[in-house]
């Protein structure tokens, strides 16, 4: 008999919390564990394709912001597609009403996402809205039987600061598929691929365009770099709304044969490892960024922003972080310092430090499927 997991997600796009479930999707026993997708959108999203041929349903759920309408709406779901053994939702402060609901109809498990830290912006908004948020923590407080979170302050923004003091409470490392890191790959083609010189130093980037990702300071630093480093090239893999605006700055700039726009891609492991050079991450917040993980196990130095969750340091030699205060010029000069450094530590020898550690799909995955088979296991011994 399968356990039944029904994920509650904004949408499929290539968010990193989609990346990381369809990771699990991937490598989860499929004959043990079934998970379905209750979306609040109707459009098709990049992962739609993959997740119904992999045998799970995505099940629209629309008005989130009208209560009773998205109440009846989502109890027909549970008639209809259920029974499910486990609701587990990912939609952060909203999650207190998702879990309200499936508590009254009799879901047993009903787990609790933290996938961000919003506090800073909490403290900012109306007081309308911090009511709501208050309310959302206190359901969740109420109706959650397990919370997850990808790091410490994601546990700590929505079950509170004393979270450690609560057994329901506990954090859930994102983990990724390692095995595209050890393949064979021609540098030289997929390089030509893009027209980079195979002299050139490329700075790699990979994420969609959004202000939260700071993309207009990463651009600076381009520019900051094509000062002291002729042969640099700046290679951007991801595509979102705000894409246009970034290719018009990089115009502007003088940069228009030295950024390279790759858009969506299926292959990232082997553009990191072959394409890239150094990865830059100056992002003003992140989840758990899993893209900063893949650029580790490619052996890739990464020069990122201070702000980003300490969770995800696993190749110390790898890594520096710098302050989103310091110009563009520090960062820079960060940047081209890895242009003529001696590594220290081999891409096979980081890919083996990423194996061993909570950040592989492997840990990440077990971790889940315990909390989700010992429901199953309490389950069967009260129907005994």
């Amino acid at each position: 008999m399968r356990t039944r997991i029904l994920h509650v997600v904004g949408e499929m796009n290539r968010s990193e919390i989609a990346t990381w479930l369809m990771h699990i999707l991937r490598h989860i026993d499929r004959e043990c564990f079934q998970m379905d997708f209750l979306v609040h959108t109707t459009q098709s999203c990049i992962y739609d394709e993959e997740i119904l041929a992999l045998g799970s349903q995505i099940i629209p759920c629309l008005y989130p912001s009208q209560l009773w309408i998205y109440a009846s709406n989502f109890r027909q779901i549970l008639s209809k597609y259920g029974p499910y053994d486990v609701v587990h939702s990912h939609v952060h402060h909203f999650s207190g009403y998702i879990l309200r609901l499936a508590q009254q109809r009799g879901i047993s498990t009903c787990i609790a996402h933290s996938h961000i830290d919003t506090s800073v912006i909490e403290h900012q908004t109306a007081f309308t809205r911090q009511m709501y948020f208050s309310l959302m923590k206190g359901w969740i407080e109420r109706y959650a039987t397990h919370g997850l979170g990808c790091n410490r302050n994601a546990l700590m923004n929505l079950f509170g600061e004393e979270w450690e003091t609560d057994s329901r409470w506990q954090i859930l490392y994102y983990g990724i598929d390692l095995a595209p890191f050890a393949d064979e790959i021609n540098r030289t083609a997929i390089r030509a691929e893009f027209a980079i010189p195979e002299d050139a130093f490329v700075i790699g980037y990979v994420g969609r365009y959004h202000e939260q990702k700071n993309q207009d300071f990463l651009l600076k630093i381009a520019a900051n770099v094509i000062q002291y480093e002729a042969k640099m090239y700046l290679l951007l893999v991801g595509e979102d709304s705000l894409q246009s605006n970034i290719k018009q700055q990089v115009l502007q700039m003088g940069l228009g044969d030295r950024v390279i726009f790759a858009g969506r891609r299926l292959d990232i492991p082997h553009l990191m490892r072959g394409a890239m050079d150094v990865f830059v991450f100056p992002s003003f917040y992140e989840e758990a960024s899993i893209t900063l993980i893949a650029a580790q196990a490619a052996g890739l130095p990464c020069i990122f922003a201070d702000v980003i969750p300490q969770e995800v340091e696993v190749v110390k030699p790898l890594l520096k972080r710098v302050s989103l205060s310091q110009p563009a010029s520090e960062w820079a000069q960060e940047i081209i310092a890895q242009r003529y450094a001696v590594s220290i530590i081999s891409p096979d020898e980081a890919l083996k430090l990423l194996k061993n550690s909570p950040l592989s799909i492997e840990k990440s995955l077990q971790h889940l499927q315990s909390i989700y088979q010992a429901e199953f296991t309490n389950q069967s011994v009260e129907r005994d």
